[in-house]
């Protein structure tokens, strides 16, 4: 059996949802923000926060929010005590995408449900972010990796910033960014199916951005 991939915007209906498999992946490390957190962050900036459905209902989630380079949300505080929303910008033609605020998108958060890590959900949901990115004019991606899950976002082409110790993401957390790629090359698209069945093993590292 195959199951449908969908990945989508948020709306009302999925934070219950978002916030059950917030709690699962992050209570036992201490890192879990609760809704009115998690919500502030998609609240900055819809338009580059997603739910990644599987079959009949949510089984992961991104959130990310324009940051300005080397600064990162507080765990603790909700968005807008941290970055408070932006003027609304001055009229401009149809045909023009207005430039954002910062050049700099950072992703927060990456879920996917243990059960169903290892299918490639994961590539396809940081896949469709980074168009994303892309397509809005953003320059770099930044994110924060703890328990030493650098060298997994190392590998995707994300560098350290050996200046910034982040704190309130526990021991060992890493800020880090990379250039937005301009050739993606051939990725997978954010609908399609996914096979059905037993997960492939995976070592999931203790990070506030996880391996997906």
């Amino acid at each position: 059996m195959r199951d449908v991939v969908h990945i989508r915007h948020i709306t009302e209906a999925d934070w219950d949802g978002i916030v059950a498999i917030e709690s699962r992946a992050y209570t036992a490390l201490g890192l879990s923000e609760g809704r009115a957190a998690l919500r502030s962050r998609a609240e900055i900036s819809p338009g580059t926060c997603f739910v990644l459905d599987v079959g009949s209902g949510p089984a992961g989630y991104l959130l990310s929010l324009p940051y300005p380079a080397l600064r990162y949300p507080g765990l603790e505080r909700t968005e807008e005590a941290v970055v408070p929303p932006q003027p609304a910008p001055a009229p401009a033609p149809a045909s023009a995408t207005p430039a954002p605020a910062t050049r700099n998108l950072h992703l927060h958060d990456i879920v996917v449900e243990e059960g169903l890590r290892g299918r490639g959900l994961g590539r396809r949901l940081l896949h469709h972010f980074t168009l994303t990115a892309r397509s809005r004019g953003y320059e770099r991606i930044s994110l924060i990796a703890v328990g030493r899950s650098d060298t997994f976002w190392s590998a995707r082409g994300y560098t350290a910033h050996p200046g910034i110790s982040p704190g309130g993401y526990g021991a060992n957390a890493v800020y880090m960014s990379r250039a937005v790629p301009t050739d993606l090359g051939a990725q997978p698209e954010p609908t399609g199916v996914v096979p059905h069945g037993p997960s492939v093993p995976t070592k999931r590292a203790d990070a506030r951005v996880p391996c997906p």
